[in-house]
């Protein structure tokens, strides 16, 4: 190994790094101008346009990457301004004010982004200031800080209550159910009255619909939802640790109170198992289709899961 040579190259890799990370900022630049210049604009984010950027790159690439890394090459660097996600997020907020309402998710990665938003705005009048100017051009709104985020959730145990929510129960879940949080809306001021660090309303809500809650550790650990399509092992090895911890306390499903999260949970459980040699093969689902099974909902669908879990679940 010729190491004076190995050392040329790195020093050309960090030279051409840089020349990305300059061309990058440029380019953050000129989308913020391009936001600024929508005044007639609805929408912040145009699809279509996206779109024909990658077809754009991807009919023009000679370089030796596939047309799938790209593809998700560009999508980061679509979605990486920080920016456009709180002007997205202070829109949906302003028009829910507008009709005096708040915003309900299902999702905790989704509410964590929105409540992100809100104690930035919050901590930051000037940050507001310029963010509430971009959007009421281009959207004609703007986000006093009266809108509220919940995650459906926490809107169950504290604005339903759990008996009335008992008291709903047509067909009780009488499973082992693995409550999984995930990390991203375990934080302060984040997750209702619950306790960010040692969380029990999920497991609340499970005994209310007619289940059995799984005490585990990992039922706050992050599975990568965000990084998928980047850190594929590391993900796989996450998703796998979660699973294996349930399965392994007696858990015969797993309910996510992430969208996101659900969706590494179950359509990676079985590509996680074969790349950890771990036994990943339990039934997932999400915490509005618990509740909705347990009030009566989808019958075929809950007798369907039954089955499942009976046959590889725990």
């Amino acid at each position: 190994m010729d190491n004076k040579k190995l050392d040329t190259l790195r020093g050309d890799i960090n030279s051409l790094d840089d020349k990305i990370l300059d061309l990058l900022k440029q380019r953050a630049e000129i989308v913020t101008e391009i936001g600024e210049q929508k005044k007639s604009k609805t929408d912040i984010v145009d699809i279509i346009r996206e779109q024909k950027v990658l077809d754009r790159l991807l009919e023009n690439s000679q370089i030796k990457y596939s047309k799938d890394s790209i593809v998700r090459i560009w999508r980061e660097i679509f979605q990486a301004s920080t920016k456009l996600q709180h002007a997205l997020v202070a829109r949906n907020l302003a028009l829910a004010e507008e009709k005096g309402l708040d915003i309900m998710t299902t999702c905790a990665t989704s509410h964590s982004i929105m409540k992100d938003t809100m104690q930035d705005l919050k901590d930051d009048p000037v940050y507001s200031a310029q963010l509430n100017n971009l959007i009421a051009r281009s959207t004609g709104v703007e986000y006093r800080g009266e809108a509220e985020s919940w995650h459906l959730l926490h809107y169950l145990v504290e604005e339903i209550g759990l008996d009335k929510v008992n008291d709903a129960v047509i067909n009780p879940i009488d499973l082992n159910i693995a409550p999984y949080y995930g990390p991203n809306m375990q934080r302060e001021g984040f997750c209702a009255q619950d306790d960010p660090f040692m969380p029990s309303y999920l497991e609340q809500l499970i005994i209310a619909l007619g289940g059995r809650p799984v005490d585990y550790d990992l039922k706050c650990q992050s599975v990568g939802a965000p990084s998928l399509l980047t850190l594929d092992k590391p993900v796989m090895s996450l998703i796998s640790s979660v699973i294996s911890d349930a399965k392994s306390n007696g858990a015969d499903i797993i309910v996510s109170a992430c969208t996101v999260s659900h969706s590494n949970l179950d359509s990676y459980q079985s590509k996680a198992g074969r790349k950890t040699g771990k036994n990943t093969s339990i039934p997932v689902i999400h915490l509005a289709e618990l509740v909705a099974f347990a009030f009566g909902h989808f019958p075929d669908r809950l007798a369907q899961l039954r089955t499942r879990a009976i046959l590889i679940g725990g």
